[in-house]
């Protein structure tokens, strides 16, 4: 009966999920969850080799999906992203925003084409993507939007200027659209982790920055990109979520919460 009940609460079977930045390590671990999950998954990004991959490990779990590619920072490109998922499956349930990219220049170096790089791929392919599938899931009177924070929107990090002020601007946003959105059905929710060695991070991880974050995380760890899952499952969830929209979730190993 346990089971039944869990199942009945976190299930997305019959559910179509997007995440955009499903070719990442982050986006890609979301892409299996919400598979396992039962969600059919659209693996949607510009590497094809990667996004196929991702999902070839889709169906090898016994899940389904397929791959998309787009360019989360054109809105024709992200229109022809919700145009090839209605038709692959007459509908989008779920859209999870995770383009992102960083940028690790001195303060007084940063170049203005980065500072327009970092912004477009965080900021405003969140914004397309919200509005895109926002007004598709409106139009069918219900569905999940998940966009991906940080714990640098919380407590900004020295080094990542730009890709902290860009995430800061993402939760300012996500409860914003929530608002508007919740008339409609559609429930927009925001995921913040903490530190997942990943593409966009590696190279700001010297010995010496690993050991500051080690000091103010209470687990003295690293996340896994699976330990995302629990808190996605739910926010998308449309039993065990459906009050819950406008909300920031930190997953960080209690960084956010240490004051010293």
């Amino acid at each position: 009966m346990a089971n039944a009940y869990l199942e009945t609460m976190f299930s997305l079977s019959g559910k179509t999920a997007v995440v955009v930045g499903g070719t990442g390590v982050l986006g890609g671990a979301l892409a299996e969850g919400l598979a396992r999950a039962g969600a059919f998954v659209v693996v949607a990004g510009r590497g094809a080799d990667r996004g196929q991959a991702r999902v070839d490990a889709i169906r090898a779990a016994g899940g389904d999906g397929t791959f998309v590619s787009v360019d989360a920072i054109e809105r024709e490109s992200v229109k022809a992203l919700l145009e090839a998922t209605i038709h692959a499956r007459g509908r989008a349930d779920i859209l999870v925003n995770c383009a992102g990219v960083n940028s690790s220049v001195p303060y007084f170096e940063i170049p203005d084409d980065d500072f327009a790089k970092v912004l477009d791929t965080n900021l405003k392919s969140t914004h397309i993507g919200c509005q895109v599938f926002g007004a598709h899931m409106a139009s069918l009177g219900g569905g999940s939007i998940l966009n991906i924070g940080s714990v640098s929107a919380d407590k900004p990090l020295s080094k990542v200027f730009i890709y902290s002020a860009s995430k800061a601007a993402v939760v300012n946003y996500t409860k914003n659209v929530a608002r508007e959105l919740a008339p409609k059905g559609v429930r927009v929710n925001v995921l913040c982790p903490g530190f997942f060695p990943a593409e966009q991070n590696r190279k700001i991880l010297s010995p010496d920055r690993v050991a500051t974050i080690m000091a103010k995380t209470p687990m003295n760890r690293f996340g896994n990109p699976e330990e995302l899952l629990g808190a996605a499952i739910l926010l998308c969830a449309p039993v065990a979520g459906s009050f819950i929209t406008g909300a920031e979730v930190y997953v960080d190993g209690g960084f956010t919460g240490m004051s010293l």
